[in-house]
């Protein structure tokens, strides 16, 4: 039933496909099923023009759709790290890099806690008085890697 209604339809199969895809599209948004629909399209338009046969029709649909994909992928997908305003939300141990704090507690066995404006962090350093400057040098999760500062 189903392969005498494609055979019935004739290239308008493709149509109906792309359309499919698109209105999918709409539903699960992704922008793959677009760059097949905008494929199963073009091969329709190609089946009604010149009838190359639905071997032809697969392999160009295939080819298409893989190039769409590709050139999506290498040139048209947005990079929003690149492009965000606030590149460290999500990096808060590493907002603190290079920051100068005064140690309200000691460090003591190489561990102590940090209070940097509303919050304790956990840091890890050379053993140090309370009342030292320190420089934060590095973050590890949530840990900050802390030096005595001159």
């Amino acid at each position: 039933m189903i392969e005498s209604l494609l055979v019935a339809l004739g290239p308008w199969r493709w149509f109906v496909f792309g359309l499919v895809l698109l209105g999918v599209e709409l539903v699960a948004p992704g922008t793959v099923l677009l760059w097949l629909g905008i494929a199963a399209i073009i091969v329709g338009l190609v089946a009604l023009l010149f009838d190359p046969g639905w071997q032809v029709e697969v392999v160009g649909f295939a080819v298409l759709a893989l190039a769409a994909a590709v050139l999506w992928w290498r040139i048209g997908r947005p990079d929003n790290a690149a492009t965000s305003d606030r590149p460290m939300l999500n990096r808060r141990a590493e907002r603190h890099i290079g920051r100068v704090f005064v140690l309200d507690a000691p460090i003591v066995n190489g561990e102590g806690r940090l209070r940097v404006d509303d919050t304790v962090w956990r840091m890890t350093g050379p053993d140090l008085m309370a009342g030292a400057r320190v420089r934060v040098v590095a973050a590890d999760g949530s840990t900050l890697q802390v030096a005595a500062e001159a």
